[in-house]
């Protein structure tokens, strides 16, 4: 059952659109990356699903019971959020605020859910540091055990491993695929094409060359090799 819809779907700023005609589906427990070259416009469709921004035209559908508060989601860091001096329990409990309502509290439930997703991520050590005193791959645990808190069935990440050296981008990609294979759908913007071949179930293309379909389909097609010869030769990704 399709879990999120999109129909002819046009992304952009003040209604000049720099991605149009965009129609793909996710069901649930799909593993679905955004791939395409830099400036295609792939945050800005990720933004506009998530209704942090409205869409040009067209339409996007919910579905199998997911509502708006229920979808977690890790943005790319900014210098200001590296920095910020909380710690790791108080960032990781800040993702269950749209559960919380009018409450100006946690409830016990709220804070099992934090140990829980903290203990999952591998960071139950560091629940009284400073997030800001950490390393970047920590950081990224944190964030993304923050935003588990918020959802039971789909996540949107956007370049979860950028600026991270190939060991922590392996452990990323791999905590990752392991959430798919628990059966959280995963929608993810990838710079590594590479990566989201190997781990993904459905590849959406956007840019230069449009293309939405399995991964086996993808690589048959050939839609994504002029993205692989721009990896090798050090172009864009």
């Amino acid at each position: 059952m399709a879990i999120l819809t999109v129909r002819d779907l046009a992304v952009g700023y003040a209604q000049h659109s720099v991605m149009e005609d965009l129609s793909f589906s996710v069901a649930a427990g799909d593993y679905l990356c955004i791939v395409g070259e830099n400036g295609s416009g792939k945050s800005t469709l990720m933004k506009t699903l998530l209704g942090l921004q409205k869409p040009v035209s067209g339409q996007i559908l919910l579905g199998d019971g997911l509502q708006k508060n229920e979808i977690g989601y890790l943005p790319q860091q900014t210098a200001i959020e590296k920095d910020f001096p909380a710690s790791v329990r108080e960032i990781v409990l800040s993702g269950c605020l749209s559960r919380c309502g009018l409450r100006p509290f946690y409830s016990r439930a709220e804070k099992k859910l934090a140990e829980e997703n903290m203990a999952r991520m591998g960071i139950s050590s560091l629940s009284r540091r400073c997030c800001r005193d950490l390393s970047g791959g920590q950081q990224q645990r944190v964030l993304l055990a923050r935003a588990l808190c918020a959802t039971g069935k789909i996540l949107f990440l956007d370049e979860p491993t950028a600026g991270l050296d190939p060991k922590v981008t392996a452990e990323l990609y791999e905590l990752i695929a392991s959430l798919n294979r628990d059966g959280l759908t995963i929608v993810m913007i990838s710079h590594d094409l590479a990566a989201a071949v190997r781990d993904c179930s459905h590849i959406l293309q956007v840019g230069t060359r449009r293309f939405f379909g399995s991964r086996e389909a993808y690589l048959q097609s050939g839609a994504g090799a002029f993205l692989f010869q721009g990896k090798r030769g050090g172009g864009p990704s």
